[in-house]
């Protein structure tokens, strides 16, 4: 059985290998992927097509020093904190990048595989994979100008010298598509002269060469070494601008997703549980392109959310939600998506074009700033600059509507993720929504960044005072979303595969059906976006007669279905058949 797994794997990577190296010897640089990954003598089957979730899963983002305590690892915090506190109903904890960095707050790797003395160690890793599905980012794209490759590419050594793109000022750059409006290329001085080299994020963040197999082999010895500290789940960070050809827009390259698909079946036969989920911050139909025919990411970054939810709730209008989730292919087996509504960067806008008008985007972002957000911005193939991303924490993004803030903040809040836990797909929560953190002004200033604003540090002991102080809003913020994590986590109809079908009961509100697989359980998910109380007919959902329903929220049953369902602002109900509590 496992020289036929073994046979078949060869196969598969060389296939992969010869679309993307036509012209080199496909067969040894399989054999090298193969022999780091270690599946020459231990080769396991792929759960191909198979789901390797269910509803109980979720996942916290959240950095290694979010939550800190003197004279303690941070890494320590985070797992007491999380053992204490998030277990229970979260079993996902993605740690964002936690190695030695230069900038970026850890997207600017130093050192792939060293843990960042000030956050721990990699026993202080390995301890929380024991404890969790322990997810790790992978950033494929670049690492930092001060890494060993990038010093020995200056000194015309290996390993690193050719490790990097290289392009030059008299290229035809103009289609290159690039979230930043610094300059793409950075001159650099090294032994054999100066040479400009490719930098799609910033002049600290260097593109690596995947044109160079050596570089992919290096990655993949760095999966090898993270899955055998206990890392299950791979975000690749970035991944859609990894392969860059001169002339063309050097995004979502058809080599690019070969890629992907490489990495995946690389990774799934060392561990048929590990998974991989893209960071894609584009155009909603380029992001989809991830799953390919269910045989590259298991999972994609639901980036058009956030976005449609906030304008949403700030507009009482779910229209463009609606036509959004209705354009939405369901998931297949064996992928899912991956829902959240905040992380460590912004509120992303490029998922949104073609879905919002530059008017709604407009009003979008000028509610935000009036709410103390600011605007990171890029620069367009035809040299325009457009708003690349909101930098808010969503906390304060729901402070009010486009006409102001309001009394509503909170439910207005709590309604948002009611949404984020409900949909289609596997919820993630960035620590600083789970806590209800407000805007980090001083951040700002500390770090000239506008990400910074929704990297605030927790000290533990004043985050515990807030979190057992029943008037903070802290408090009822956290406590609201663990209840109903632990409501969702027993209902087969939450299945992050389940089905579901859009309701159409006015713009006022947003709703949709899930039913598991097995049929059995039904819910009926209605979400008052919207600071006024609405009525909808009981009959107008569709129940079924014969059967009581009971709202999962509030435990109130609707068994009279002439009577008016009333949502007062914000409210909402899961209304199911066969409630589980």
């Amino acid at each position: 059985m496992s020289t036929r797994i073994q046979n078949e794997l060869k196969f598969i990577v060389e296939t992969h290998l010869q679309f993307i190296y036509p012209e080199l010897d496909h067969a040894a640089i399989a054999a090298e992927l193969i022999d780091v990954m270690g599946l020459d003598a231990h080769c396991l089957k792929p759960l191909n097509h198979e789901s390797a979730w269910d509803q109980r899963d979720a996942f916290v983002i959240t950095y290694g020093d979010s939550i800190k305590r003197e004279g303690e690892p941070p890494l320590e915090t985070l797992k007491t904190f999380y053992e204490q506190e998030l277990k229970s109903v979260i079993n996902g904890v993605h740690i964002l990048p936690f190695f030695h960095y230069s900038s970026d707050d850890g997207f600017s790797v130093i050192d792939y595989l060293q843990v960042n003395q000030s956050l721990g160690d990699w026993e202080d890793i390995e301890a929380l994979a024991q404890q969790s599905n322990l997810m790790s980012d992978l950033v494929v794209n670049h690492c930092s100008s001060r890494s060993l490759w990038f010093d020995n590419f200056k000194n015309c050594k290996d390993p690193g010298k050719d490790y990097f793109f290289e392009a030059s000022p008299s290229d035809d750059l103009s289609m290159v598509v690039r979230p930043r409006t610094s300059p793409l290329l950075r001159e650099v001085e090294t032994l054999e002269g100066t040479k400009h080299v490719w930098c799609t994020f910033s002049h600290d963040q260097v593109d690596l060469n995947f044109a160079n197999p050596k570089v992919l082999i290096e990655i993949v010895r760095t999966i090898k070494f993270y899955l055998d500290k206990g890392v299950r789940t791979f975000r690749l960070d970035a991944v859609a601008f990894v392969w860059k050809e001169v002339g063309n827009s050097s995004i979502n390259h058809p080599k690019t997703h070969e890629i992907v698909r490489l990495l995946r079946s690389l990774i799934e036969h060392q561990n048929p549980n590990a998974i991989i989920i893209t960071e894609t911050n584009i155009p909603n139909h380029e992001n989809l392109s991830y799953f390919g025919n269910a045989n590259e990411a298991h999972a994609v970054y639901n980036f058009s959310l956030p976005p449609l939810v906030l304008h949403a709730m700030v507009t009482g209008n779910s229209q463009y939600l609606k036509r959004w989730q209705m354009s939405m292919p369901p998931a297949q087996d064996g992928t899912f998506y991956f829902n959240f509504l905040a992380s460590h960067d912004g509120i992303g806008l490029r998922p949104v074009e073609g879905q919002l008008s530059d008017e709604e985007i407009g009003t979008l972002v000028n509610t935000m700033q009036n709410f103390g957000g600011r605007v990171s911005w890029r620069s367009t193939a035809l040299g325009q600059v457009k708003p690349y991303e909101i930098n808010i924490t969503y906390f304060d993004a729901m402070q009010g509507t486009q006409f102001g803030p309001d009394q509503w903040q909170l439910k207005r809040f709590i309604c948002a993720h009611a949404i984020m836990m409900s949909i289609e797909g596997i919820p993630a929560f960035y620590i600083h929504s789970l806590l209800a953190t407000n805007n980090y002004y001083e951040g700002i200033e500390h770090s000239g960044q506008n990400r910074t604003i929704n990297r605030f540090k927790w000290e533990l002991d004043e985050l515990r005072n807030k979190l057992n102080d029943e008037a903070s809003h802290h408090h009822k913020v956290f406590a609201e979303q663990r209840r109903l994590l632990g409501i969702r986590c027993k209902q087969s109809a939450f299945h992050p595969n389940a089905t579901q079908f859009t309701l159409h009961l006015g713009d006022q509100v947003f709703g949709f059906w899930r039913q598991n697989p097995k049929r059995t359980q039904s819910v009926f998910c209605i979400h008052n976006v919207t600071n006024e109380t609405v009525t909808i007919p009981l009959s107008s959902i569709n129940l079924i007669s014969m059967e009581t329903w009971t709202d999962l929220n509030s435990g109130i049953q609707y068994i009279d279905q002439h009577k008016d369902l009333v949502l007062q602002p914000y409210d909402f109900v899961w209304l199911t058949n066969k409630p589980v509590r």
